[in-house]
Parts: structure tokens; sequence; C-alpha cells
């Protein structure tokens, strides 16, 4: 993450990280509840205040710093996929999946929207749309890195005897998804 806060905002900021990268979100709270207000609403403190809620599995407070992240820096997949997540995990599935729908165009370089997309997808019952949308992650991003992702991601299962077949690896050119 590139630094842009000038003391002691960055102080706070990485005392912030440490603390989560510790296992303690609560902490991590409070650390970043110190920094004066002009610092709250920067993408790199939005980005660490929503990893906080979410590893806290608390979805009504990641909801709006996910949205506030989109408002601020609308240019970066990482608000527009973090209030997807904030929405799924809420059960609310069809609204995240709208939400995303446009930004595979918006971000057409990002593996993680179409991967995102195929979850969202197939939670909804709609498999085949899930199959191409995770055809478009295979194509874009790295399929080592995808494949165990995949077979280990209970939202992909009614696609794992095809994943786990390498029917998505070998068919990296086929089945773009549709929009």
């Amino acid at each position: 993450m590139k630094k842009s806060l000038p003391p002691p905002a960055c102080h706070f900021f990485d005392a912030a990280v440490g603390w989560l990268e510790l296992g303690n979100p609560r902490e991590a709270l409070a650390e970043l509840s110190q920094m004066s207000e002009e610092f709250i609403n920067e993408p790199l403190v939005l980005e660490v205040k929503w990893q906080i809620f979410a590893r806290s599995e608390s979805w009504l407070h990641s909801l709006p710093v996910a949205q506030i992240f989109c408002e601020i820096a609308p240019g970066r997949p990482e608000g527009w996929l973090h209030q997807a997540v904030s929405l799924y995990r809420l059960n609310r599935t069809e609204e995240a999946w709208k939400l995303l729908l446009p930004m595979a165009k918006k971000f057409p370089r990002s593996w993680v929207i179409p991967y995102d997309l195929a979850c969202y997808a197939c939670q909804l019952g709609k498999i085949e749309e899930g199959r191409q949308w995770l055809r478009k992650a295979f194509k874009l991003g790295d399929a080592k890195e995808i494949k165990p992702l995949a077979l280990a991601d209970p939202d992909l299962k009614a696609l794992w005897n095809e994943i786990e077949e390498s029917a998505f690896e070998g068919k990296r050119s086929e089945g773009t998804a549709k929009d």
C-alpha cells in the first residue's frame, strides 16, 4: 500500500495494520479511531477499516465503509468488490450480483470480479452464467492460483467437478461471460 498520510495519522494507520495482522481487529479499529477526520476517508484507510469489519464478520458495519470507498475512489475495483461482498454476507446476493455486473466492463482486467460474479451466479441458481464467469476469471487470471480457490469455495460447489477436471483451464478462449 502506498503511504500518503502525514504524522501522526501514518502512525495510527501503521498500528492499525499491525493489530489487524496480529488478528486483533478491535485494537486495529481503536487505532484508526484516533486519526483526525481529514484522513478517515482516504482510500488506504477505508481499505483497512473494511478489512477490520470483514475479519470481525461485522457486515452491517463493513457495507457503509465500502459504499464510501466507492464514492471516494470509484476508479478502484476494491471498493466495488468490498461492497458486493458485504451485500452477499448480508444475504443480499441479488444486490451484490447487480452491483458487480457492470463493474466487469469497468474493470476488464480484474479476474476477481468475474470470479465473484461466478460465485453469486451459482448461489442465485444461474449455473450456466456462473460457468461463463468462472471461465472468464480463469482466462484473466492465473489458473494455478484460481483453481485451488475455486475448489475450496462452497459458493462454486455446483461447478467443482468441472473445475477438478480442469474444464475451465482447457477452455480459456471459449465461453466469454455475457453482460
